[in-house]
């Protein structure tokens, strides 16, 4: 709330006790009037008096109802201050003279109007309250000695008035009039100070507070604090982002109940924020999520030990990272063999293939001879097409492509393994591209991604099944445009225990596999900055996708 209406509220609620306290004196004076009215015969008090009071007291009644209507309004919160002060200095010189002037005690509600008024009008407004009250008093008291205005009096008087007696009441209540209105003013304002210092100090207190909570809601860490008892106390939004739960419904739960992983901090004394450690929680539908936690002690202001602070971090990109560091890792060990295995099995290989070639021209060749240069020339394709494999898998992508159209690549594949023994009759391929389909890359090298994804189908459907080719543009969660590449089948599928390792080089059930066919899926893709998903369940086949940047208009 603005300062200014803040001080609007405080004058308005200050306004309306002012109104209820005078209401209270009013009906005092009104019982008291009537306790007069029923004894004037004892008090031989005139009824003249006693009917002006009656008119006096309904008039103020009046009057305070109005006070009241003006509180609705803001903009009259200053007139109906100086109204109600105007009023009241009027209504008690009213009753001084009504009760004996110089011998009225009555002159003592000017002090009350003075300290009234130095809540709302400030020093110089209460000394100018206590100026006409002064002057109101003055008035009075020499109206009364000079006979100008005629005696009324409810009590009667039986005393005679001397100059001397008069000057010094009216020096002694005009002095007491000023103190009052300076020691009211002074304490007013001191409160005032102590009000707005109190106000910055909340203020600060608060913007400390918002500059907190802010810093705990913008990091990307989760913090949880629980008290001695284990009670969750607090839960920040990185907190309820990484668990997938929700501060509501776990707040004052025991942490054991919500994450009993999290125990293991809890099953001996804290050791100060030293015991990090990574443990995975449960989220969803039996997922998973790796975390690094680690404990500290929640302490009060008094450095007294109140509970616990919790920090865990999803690590699962870390552990993406970790992955692919290792996976690099190992491609740069295999780059290295690939270079100098190349240079000695391929030489070899040559000086083997041309003796094969120079004896086989010759005549007088037993059957037997024959067989076993077929079996050598086998033999040496195999290893040729290994040491291929094997530069292709640590061969960097080309900086140098070209536009192609994935749908005759895929075609050129298909009728290449058609053409070989590889395609069996009763394999039933079907078809669906839709789209734009082009991309910028290596012939080659998308060549071998398909080669290698369409071998493995036709080695999972074995004599007899289906696969499928869909190509299609789309897009994935960073809005980029890709063309998706998905060859399914329907063969034998992948064991769960094996899907963590297909992508591993080398890795293979085949008795004829290197294992290097989806390690080089994985190494291209990756190149390109595209994506490779597997989905396979044993005996419902395999969902092979791939997504590659598509080229940009």
């Amino acid at each position: 709330m603005p300062q200014a209406d803040v001080q609007d509220e405080r004058t308005r609620r200050r306004l309306k006790l002012l109104i209820v306290i005078r209401m209270i004196i009013l009906s005092a004076l009104l019982a008291f009037t009537f306790f007069l009215d029923t004894l004037k015969q004892v008090f031989s008090v005139p009824a003249g008096a006693l009917y002006l009071t009656y008119a006096v007291i309904a008039v103020m009644y009046f009057l305070s109802a109005g006070y009241t209507l003006l509180l609705r309004k803001v903009k009259y919160h200053q007139l109906n201050v100086y109204t109600q002060v105007v009023i009241d200095i009027a209504l008690v010189s009213f009753l001084v003279y009504l009760t004996g002037s110089f011998s009225s005690n009555s002159s003592l509600l000017y002090t009350l109007v003075i300290i009234y008024s130095a809540i709302f009008l400030g020093r110089r407004g209460t000394l100018v309250v206590a100026s006409l009250s002064s002057i109101s008093y003055i008035l009075i008291l020499e109206l009364e000695y000079f006979n100008v205005a005629p005696g009324f009096y409810i009590m009667g008087r039986d005393y005679v008035l001397k100059a001397g007696d008069v000057a010094l009441r009216i020096v002694v209540h005009v002095l007491s009039f000023y103190i009052v209105a300076f020691l009211a003013s002074f304490v007013v304002e001191q409160e005032k100070k102590t009000r707005s210092l109190l106000a910055e100090r909340e203020s600060a207190f608060d913007q400390l507070d918002v500059l907190f909570r802010s810093i705990i809601e913008s990091v990307e860490t989760g913090i949880m604090t629980t008290n001695l008892q284990g009670r969750i106390k607090t839960f920040n939004k990185a907190a309820q982002n990484i668990t997938g739960v929700q501060f509501g419904d776990i707040e004052n739960r025991p942490i054991s109940d919500v994450f009993p992983e999290f125990g293991m901090f809890f099953d001996k004394e804290v050791d100060t924020g030293r015991s990090r450690k990574e443990v995975k929680i449960a989220i969803g539908e039996g997922a998973q999520v790796p975390l690094g936690c680690s404990v500290s002690s929640l302490k009060d202001g008094r450095g007294r030990h109140i509970g616990f602070i919790l920090i865990f971090q999803d690590l699962t990109e870390i552990k993406h990272m970790e992955e692919s560091l290792e996976k690099s890792r190992k491609l740069a060990l295999i780059g290295e063999m690939a270079a100098g295995l190349a240079h000695e099995m391929r030489n070899p290989l040559a000086s083997i293939t041309g003796s094969i070639e120079l004896l086989s021209q010759g005549t007088g060749l037993e059957e037997t001879d024959r067989r076993l240069m077929q079996i050598i020339m086998r033999s040496k394709n195999r290893l040729e097409n290994f040491v291929r494999d094997f530069l292709m898998l640590a061969r960097p992508i080309p900086a140098s492509r070209q536009v192609i159209d994935i749908v005759d690549v895929v075609e050129e594949v298909v009728e290449n393994i058609r053409m070989s023994g590889d395609w069996k009759e009763g394999v039933d391929l079907k078809r669906n591209y839709a789209g734009h389909n082009m991309i910028q890359a290596n012939t080659e090298q998308i060549r071998q991604v398909i080669q290698n994804l369409m071998t493995n189908a036709l080695q999972a459907v074995g004599d007899s099944g289906n696969i499928w080719i869909a190509i299609s543009p789309g897009k994935l969660e960073d809005s980029k445009n890709y063309i998706m590449i998905k060859i399914s089948d329907d063969g034998c599928g992948i064991e769960e225990k094996d899907m963590n390792n297909i992508l591993d080089p080398f890795y293979t059930n085949k008795e004829k596999g290197t294992g290097l066919g989806l390690a080089i899926v994985s190494r291209i893709v990756d190149g390109y900055g595209g994506r490779l998903k597997i989905a396979s369940r044993p005996g419902e086949g395999t969902h092979a996708m791939v997504w590659l940047p598509s080229e940009q208009k």
